[in-house]
C-alpha cells in the first residue's frame, strides 16, 4: 500500500486515494490538514473574501427531501423581501467594503421572477457604481434566463448538485419532472457556457451516503472544472422526510470532521479555486468556519439579510447568527478571521484565480 505521505504530494488522486484521505485519522489527518493549509497559502494566499449574503425569500417551488424551506413544509413561515429591503442590504455591503454580495432564495421560475432578478441586478450595479460583485444562487433556470442575468451584471453562480451520484440524488429528491438530475447537471454546463464563474457543492454526511459517494463528488467537481465550491455538513430538519432516517446518521461531530476533510482534499485537487467556509460548520462547532479557513477555505459569507427574517430561512436546524444584525455579523467575523491567521480582502471581488487562468 502506498504510504499516506506519498498520496499527499500526488498531482492526481485516484478514487481509492481520496477515500484514504477522507477516512484518515490521528497523524494522517493532521498531515492532510497541514498539507492543504500549505497548498492554500501557496495558491490563493491567506486572504479571505466576503460575500454579503442576502437570503431574499424562502418561497420555493421545489420539494427536496432534506430542506426546511421545501414547498411541502406547511410549518415554514414564508417571507419575500421587498426590492427596497434587498437594495438596502446591498448598500450596507457596499458601504462596508465587502466587495461582493450573494442573492440567494428558493428556486422559482417564470418571467415575473426573471424580470425581478434582472431589475435588482441593474439597481445593485447602479447603487455601487458597478463596484459590487454579484453571485446568484436561485437554482435551475433556462439558458436564456442565465444569459439575461449575466448581461444584467451577475458574474458568479452557485448551483449545488447536492450529490453527483444519480441514485443517491433521487434518494434525497422526489422523482418527478421538477427534480431532474439531468436538468441540474445541464444547468451547470449552461452556466459555464454563458460565461459565469460556476460553483457547486454537496451535503456531507447524508443518510445512505458513503465515503465512495464523497470521493465521486470530488472527482465530479474536478471533471466539470468548477471555479468555486460551497459545501458543508448535512444537518437534519424535523419538518423534512429525511428526518425519518436521523438514527442512521453519523454523529454531528463526525459529519463536521468529514466536511473539513472534504474541503482539505478539494484544495489539494483544485489548488486555485474559491472554497467557501459554510455557515453550517458553525452550527456544529462554534469556531467551525475558522477551522475551515485554516485548512483550505478562502470565502466567507456574512449574513446581511435583515435580522427579522433570518430565522425563517431555515434550511436546517440550529442555524447560527439568526439573532444578529448585519453590523454585528461584520464585527464578529472580522475578529474571527484575524484569529484564524487570515486577513480580509476588503473592497475586492475576490474572483476565482482558477476562472481567470482558465479564460
Amino acid at each position: 500500500m502506498i504510504p499516506f505521505s506519498k498520496i499527499l504530494i500526488k498531482d492526481n488522486f485516484t478514487r481509492e486515494d481520496i477515500i484514504r484521505l477522507l477516512t484518515s485519522e490521528n497523524e494522517d489527518r493532521s498531515a492532510l490538514f497541514a498539507r492543504s493549509a500549505k497548498v492554500k497559502e501557496e495558491n490563493v494566499g491567506n486572504v479571505v473574501y466576503f460575500r454579503g449574503l442576502i437570503e431574499f425569500s424562502n418561497i420555493c417551488g421545489k420539494n427536496c427531501l432534506y430542506c426546511g424551506i421545501r414547498k411541502g413544509n406547511k410549518n415554514a413561515n414564508r417571507y419575500n423581501l421587498t426590492d427596497d429591503e434587498i437594495l438596502e442590504a446591498a448598500r450596507f455591503a457596499f458601504e462596508s467594503n465587502y466587495g461582493s454580495v450573494v442573492l440567494q432564495g428558493g428556486e422559482l421560475e417564470g418571467e415575473a421572477f426573471t424580470l425581478r432578478i434582472e431589475r435588482l441586478l441593474h439597481r445593485i450595479k447602479e447603487l455601487s457604481d458597478g463596484r459590487l460583485g454579484i453571485t446568484l444562487s436561485v437554482g435551475e433556470q433556462t439558458r436564456e434566463v442565465y444569459r439575461r442575468w449575466f448581461e444584467a451584471g451577475a458574474h458568479r453562480y452557485l448551483l449545488r448538485i447536492e450529490s453527483s451520484d444519480r441514485e443517491l440524488y433521487y434518494r434525497i429528491h422526489p422523482s418527478d419532472k421538477k427534480h431532474s438530475f439531468e436538468r441540474r447537471l445541464q444547468a451547470l454546463y449552461d452556466l459555464r457556457d454563458t460565461g459565469y464563474q460556476v460553483g457547486t457543492g454537496v451535503m456531507i454526511g447524508l443518510p445512505f451516503q458513503t465515503p465512495d459517494h464523497l470521493a465521486g463528488d470530488l472527482l465530479f467537481m474536478k471533471a466539470i472544472d468548477i471555479d468555486m465550491c460551497g459545501m458543508g455538513p448535512y444537518i437534519e430538519h424535523a419538518d423534512t422526510p429525511l428526518w425519518a432516517y436521523r438514527d442512521q446518521l453519523l454523529p454531528l461531530e463526525a459529519r463536521f470532521d468529514l466536511a473539513l476533510k472534504m474541503i482539505a482534499v478539494l484544495r489539494l485537487m483544485m489548488k486555485n479555486i474559491n472554497i467557501a467556509s459554510a455557515t453550517a460548520l458553525q452550527a456544529i462547532d462554534p469556531i467551525g468556519r475558522e477551522k475551515a479557513l485554516k485548512i483550505g477555505a478562502n470565502i466567507i459569507m456574512p449574513n446581511i439579510t435583515p435580522g427579522v427574517y433570518r430565522d425563517d430561512y431555515k434550511l436546517y436546524e440550529n442555524k447560527p447568527c439568526t439573532d444578529e444584525e448585519a453590523a454585528d455579523c461584520k464585527n464578529c467575523l472580522e475578529a474571527r478571521i484575524h484569529m484564524s491567521g487570515n486577513k480580509i480582502g476588503y473592497d475586492q471581488w475576490g474572483d476565482s484565480i482558477h476562472f481567470r487562468e482558465r479564460n
